[in-house]
């Protein structure tokens, strides 16, 4: 059993016919339950449910207060090397555009360390494209241990691994793992995932349960909105996670909403979703996954982000850079894996979070020998 089987299940499902039956009645009745099952998930996901925005807003307030008080956590992504097998359409990585590759040495990650720490921030996430040969196991091992000694929490944005490989980034100090399906529709999948590794879908499917079953503390999991059918994607990316909490009670599973940026490539979604769209499924994953935490990456607009955190979100990335390095050395940043939005910095967010009367949070866990 695996959450592969859960989405065969809907092979056949009509979600235009679903979303066409769905009345306003059928919204209220749901928003009236106390634990929402996978249809309710879908009825709030449907365009009918877009009239019924406000009182989501408030239900998904409430659970959250409830939850996580008026928090918000912080991390910062460190990407250290930008080779990549993969020839993913969308992604400034791709291997066939012609960029500058970059792997930073151990110094140069020691140095970046340095200039990240000092913004006070201590949870990092780390990432890497798929280049096995270029940043083998025992480069990326000595990277993570390295990272452990500045920051209280480290995770992992990179390739999917076996769960073996899990467990020894583990025992490097790695305590969660990032990884989005991108695009659950499998069509859509091997259309913008072009050669190289990447191609084998399930694999990648499988990944965060092999994660959780290599003992990591937490699991973020996500689709790129934009690539397939918003609203089907939202609700995967909700069953993904409804079936990956129910199974690892350990685990702290989380989700996140990275909508398509601009990158190397002048790749076009062919579903780009609106801010209103957004606010929508922000919401309804919310309403559907209460103790679930929420990422608002850099992607999306300071001003808009800073109305999120009163709707549901409950994480953000703040002073981000996505090319390789370009803390320690801002002159040296390179070509983005995707351009960001909000440009703030640290300070400027923290400010922000506090304006809008929440407290942020730099470290909210210590290991215990």
């Amino acid at each position: 059993m695996s959450f592969y089987a859960i989405m065969e299940r809907y092979a056949d499902f009509n979600f235009e016919a679903f979303f066409d039956r769905v009345s306003g009645a059928d919204v209220a009745r749901v928003l009236a339950l106390e634990k929402l099952e996978a249809l309710d998930f879908l009825t709030l996901l449907s365009p009918a449910a877009m009239d019924y925005l406000e009182p989501m807003a408030q239900k998904a307030r409430q659970l959250t207060v409830q939850y996580f008080g008026r928090t918000i956590q912080l991390f910062i992504p460190l990407y250290i090397a930008n080779h990549c097998a993969n020839q993913c359409a969308y992604c400034g990585f791709n291997r066939a555009n012609a960029i500058e590759r970059r792997k930073l040495t151990l110094e140069e990650i020691e140095a970046e360390a340095r200039a990240i720490a000092a913004t006070g921030m201590r949870h990092l996430l780390v990432l890497t494209g798929e280049a096995r040969e270029v940043t083998p196991m025992a480069y990326i091992e000595a990277a993570l241990r390295l990272l452990k000694k500045y920051f209280a929490s480290v995770s992992i944005e990179m390739f999917p691994m076996q769960e073996d490989e899990y467990r020894r980034l583990k025992a490097a100090g790695v305590d969660g793992l990032t990884l989005y399906q991108e695009v659950y529709d499998r069509q859509i999948y091997h259309q913008v995932h072009l050669a190289g590794p990447k191609t084998d879908y399930r694999f990648r499917l499988e990944a965060p349960e092999r994660g959780a079953r290599a003992g990591f503390r937490a699991v973020n999991i996500g689709a790129l909105v934009g690539l397939g059918e918003k609203r089907r994607e939202v609700f995967f990316t909700g069953l993904h996670a409804r079936y990956l909490d129910d199974r690892y009670l350990a685990t702290e599973i989380g989700v996140s909403l990275p909508r398509f940026n601009p990158a190397e490539g002048d790749f076009q979604p062919r579903y780009p979703a609106n801010d209103r769209e957004f606010v929508q499924f922000l919401l309804a994953l919310r309403l559907f996954l209460p103790r679930a935490g929420i990422t608002v990456s850099t992607r999306e607009r300071a001003a808009f982000r800073d109305r999120l955190m009163h709707l549901g979100a409950t994480r953000f990335s703040a002073g981000s850079c996505t090319g390789v390095g370009g803390y320690a050395r801002p002159d040296r940043r390179d070509t983005p894996q995707f351009e960001i939005s909000d440009t703030r910095d640290v300070d400027q967010v923290v400010r922000a979070i506090v304006a809008q009367g929440y407290q942020p949070v730099y470290k909210d866990w210590d290991v215990i020998a």
